[in-house]
């Protein structure tokens, strides 16, 4: 057997480097019982290899491709053009000619062909590059098949197939092209059907599309398509549509359009029967793949043949549960205001932190909560912790209550016990009435440092096992102090506090949010103060030009040893040194323990300096503290009044000023515990990477790093048995990889149907950009569309726009006039400190990074919650 041609019966699954993506498939599709594939025949990467390797202006071409970016579209597009005009001058091997004209005689030299790419790098799971390689229809003769195996040759460099390649960080060196020829059928109908609903995402809902003639016609776009949407082996949705053109192949070879006659233009494309014959089809060839596919097939005098199968890549992987029931997971990382992946170790480590069970897909955890939902009592708790956390996962919540998907049990009933989700939060405690005392807060303070020191010392002396005995024995300290019942009732009371003055100060003075403004400026807030710290350590820098002009072009973080050479050098490491000190434990997605720390990374801190020099005057963090407290005193100072002229009017200001003092004695408290958190991680880190040092020198592991890619528990038996199988680390970066390019949904059902929140809201201006009003005000400026922290370049006056913002973000808030992020609730993170600092902002506004462009002038309104793009 030739490894130059290869007939689909005599393909084997495991050569993806000969037939690339689209051939191996359709040499799968072939041994499916019942499946009828069209004959045909495949010439393997080796024949295109073997007509271009050895041409040197091609290699040439190829190293000047491989040195630009996506960005470069003129330059792409002219080099592109020349390596595919020597593709089509490039003579095809002979004994590639020989072997194609053998397998097409066997085939029937007198019959017509599709000529189609299948490149290598095609059809993966992580990445489709559908519609990026030709493909030709109705082509008759041996010469003409040639001509177009050189045409699908070309079209790997056509501008947008090597676009693509390069934001799928694929190297054109490694990716080849194979040509499929494949026996023509010319079809009355033809489509594409989804196993999973292509929209929804929802597993159990396939989807067909269908119209008359050659299936080009709609996958190029040029006709509408009717669709039907089957959920097991029934119809529940038809949408017919108007099919004026269809492709029909021409005698003489290639396709032309026609129009259809008005008669037939409204009419089903496939009768019932044949929707749900195709709807068959369609499930069993899903079940051999083990995947959801995206099929095209064809209709040929009552018979469905399939042209094509592929992997659909853009679903969102499926919580696993062990059971068939009816389960709905919420998204963990919404609610920590950290959406990214986690590494196995971060995940592992979560996972050990977190009460009762929680669910892994895609690199992100998530929580079950069928249980909650199939009580009145649980939905109720459930709505109202998402109505503070996550409006529109309370939203997408309300959906699912909306449509009985969960069905609900009176509460003498016993719950349902599967899946786990007996334990979505920690063990409830009696909300303790807390005591309207200050001191309750710096005492809690002070228990969680003795804590911490007393881990300092004591983790320095383990290691081996012994380690990761003490870091689980650690994890139970850890747990005890992040769920203290008192220390969730100081910051609960300062919350439902501040739910209070918003409702009362609205219903009886007709002011809205006014908890936004008592809340700036309390203390205690650990968060807040590391923003206004970095100013301080800014005025240490000031007074220094050399130093400051250093600091402008820091590359690595190896700087801080350099700094003593220039005047002012010492000073401004001694400064940077203290705050990492303090808050070095900190980084952008800090509850992932992998990510690099600011102590380990200190020049992420630098931009921020740099534009706390450009932006403020000495002594900033002061001023900015102070007069947010004078505004607070004084929307203290003029409820107060206020409400003493209304009827009960001392009463009700009695009970203002006690609500008013609880979110000025324990709002601030409301960061900490998270500190207390990742403060425990550095040390675990620090201990964890000398472990990963010895695995280096034992030559177990390549790099320090590659722990990151192991459970805690897996690390463990390496750090024991000197022994691991390397393909565990590099199969899992690849995963890693693959679920940085997945957007995790809010909530995800059983089904794998994503459920999308929305707000509900009247009398907003046109074009108008919803999200939830969080801290209240009005301001216009500059937006900074930001996704990465270290890009941040702040002008003063400017709008940060971003997916989430963590601790890690809040030295920027001291730059900017506003905030607008796509995650977040009314007690997130950002919201808590953007009230602090009093800045306008909305959050939870879906694809705000798509919807706002960096540098357009917007306008947000963070009392009502929108923004306006001017």
């Amino acid at each position: 057997m030739s490894s130059l041609v290869l007939g689909f019966h005599e393909m084997d699954k495991t050569q993806l480097l000969l037939l690339g993506g689209k051939g191996l498939y359709l040499g799968e599709l072939s041994k499916i019982q019942g499946i009828r594939v069209p004959e045909g025949f495949c010439v393997t990467t080796v024949g295109y290899r073997k007509a271009i390797e050895q041409n040197e202006t091609f290699q040439s071409l190829l190293d000047q491709l491989t040195r630009l970016k996506a960005e470069d579209r003129n330059q792409i597009g002219e080099i592109s053009r020349k390596i595919r005009q020597i593709i089509m001058e490039v003579e095809i091997p002979a004994d590639v000619v020989n072997a194609v004209s053998h397998y097409h005689s066997q085939f029937g030299d007198e019959h017509a062909y599709a000529v189609r790419s299948s490149a290598t790098a095609e059809d993966l799971p992580h990445a489709s590059f559908a519609g990026q390689h030709d493909t030709y229809l109705n082509i008759i003769g041996k010469d003409a098949i040639l001509e177009h195996i050189r045409k699908c040759w070309a079209s790997l460099f056509t501008d947008r197939a090597v676009i693509y390649r390069m934001q799928n960080r694929f190297d054109h060196r490694q990716v080849y092209l194979s040509v499929i020829v494949q026996r023509m059928v010319f079809p009355q109908a033809s489509g594409i059907l989804f196993t999973a609903d292509p929209v929804t995402s929802n597993r159990k809902l396939l989807s067909i599309d269908a119209s008359f003639g050659l299936g080009e016609a709609l996958v190029s776009g040029l006709v509408s398509a009717d669709c039907y949407k089957v959920r097991e082996e029934e119809i529940v949705d038809k949408m017919i549509a108007t099919k004026k053109l269809a492709i029909y192949g021409r005698k003489a070879g290639g396709t032309e359009t026609q129009p259809i006659h008005p008669e037939q233009q409204t009419i089903q494309t496939l009768t019932d029967q044949q929707i749900l014959q195709l709807a068959r089809v369609g499930r069993q060839i899903e079940a051999y793949f083990g995947y959801p596919q995206d099929i095209e097939w064809c209709l040929v005098d009552d018979t469905f043949y399939i042209v094509q199968s592929r992997s659909i890549t853009t679903l969102y992987p499926i919580p696993e549960a062990n059971d068939q029931e009816n389960h709905v997971y919420l998204s963990v990382g919404h609610q920590q205001m950290m959406t990214n992946p986690l590494k196995p170790l971060g995940m592992s480590l979560m996972e050990l932190i977190s009460y009762g069970h929680r669910f892994k897909a895609g690199g992100r955890l998530f929580v079950d909560v069928a249980q909650m939902l199939a009580s009145p009592d649980g939905r109720k708790t459930l709505l109202n912790n998402m109505r503070q956390l996550e409006p529109l996962t309370k939203d997408a919540i309300m959906t699912i209550i909306e449509r009985d998907f969960i069905k609900c049990l009176p509460n003498d009933k016993k719950e349902r016990s599967s899946g786990n989700s007996d334990k979505v939060k920690p063990p409830a405690t009696p909300q303790a009435q807390i005591e309207n005392n200050p001191s309750i807060v710096s005492d809690l303070i002070r228990k969680t440092q003795a804590s911490i020191e007393e881990l300092k010392q004591n983790i320095q002396r383990k290691s081996g096992t012994d380690l990761f005995d003490f870091i689980l024995e650690d994890i139970q300290e850890l747990k005890k102090i992040l769920f203290d019942p008192q220390s969730s009732a100081v910051f609960m009371s300062a919350i439902n506090a501040s739910l209070w003055i918003n409702e009362k100060m609205d219903e009886w003075l007709g002011e809205k949010n006014a908890a936004d403004t008592l809340s700036q400026s309390v203390p205690n807030n650990i968060t807040s103060e590391m923003g206004l710290e970095l100013l301080d350590v800014a005025d240490v820098i000031r007074p220094y030009p050399e130093v400051i002009d250093y600091l402008q072009h820091v590359k690595d973080d190896n700087f801080l040893d350099e700094l003593v050479k220039f005047n002012g050098g010492k000073e401004t490491q001694d400064a940077i040194y203290a705050y990492l000190d303090k808050y070095g434990m900190r980084c952008s997605g800090e509850i992932d323990i992998t990510n690099s720390r600011w102590s380990e990374k200190p020049s992420a801190l630098v931009p921020m300096i740099l534009n706390n020099i450009k932006n403020f005057e000495p002594n900033a963090a002061h001023q900015k503290f102070e007069q947010g407290r004078q505004e607070a005193l004084q929307k203290e100072q003029e409820l107060l009044e206020r409400l003493k002229q209304l009827p009960d009017g001392d009463e009700k200001a009695k009970e203002t000023k006690r609500k008013i003092d609880l979110i000025r004695n324990f709002i601030g408290y409301r960061e900490y515990p998270k500190y207390g958190m990742v403060s425990r991680y550095a040390f675990y880190k620090q201990a964890l990477l000398k472990e990963a040092e010895q695995l280096v020198h034992a030559n177990v592991i390549h790099e320090k790093e590659d722990i990151y890619y192991l459970t805690l528990e897996e690390l463990r038996e390496v750090v024991r048995t000197k022994k691991l199988d390397y393909q565990i680390i590099n199969k899992r970066k690849e995963e890693y990889k693959l679920y940085e390019r997945l957007t995790p949904p809010r909530v995800i059902t059983s089904d794998g149907e994503i459920i999308a929140g929305e707000y509900k809201r009247e009398n907003l201006p046109a074009d108008a950009i919803a999200g939830l009003p969080v801290s209240s005000g009005v301001i216009e400026g500059q937006a900074r569309v930001i996704l990465n922290m270290e890009d941040a370049n702040l002008e003063d006056g400017d709008i940060l726009v971003t997916a989430f913002t963590d601790p890690s973000w809040t030295p920027l808030f001291v730059s900017i006039k506003g905030l607008v992020t796509e995650v977040g609730g009314l007690m997130t993170h950002g919201a808590v400190i953007a009230r602090e600092y009093g800045l306008p902002a909305v959050v939870g506004v879906e694809n705000a990074t798509k919807l706002i462009k960096d540098g357009q002038r917007i306008r947000v309104h963070g009392t009502e919650g929108y923004i306006e793009i001017l």
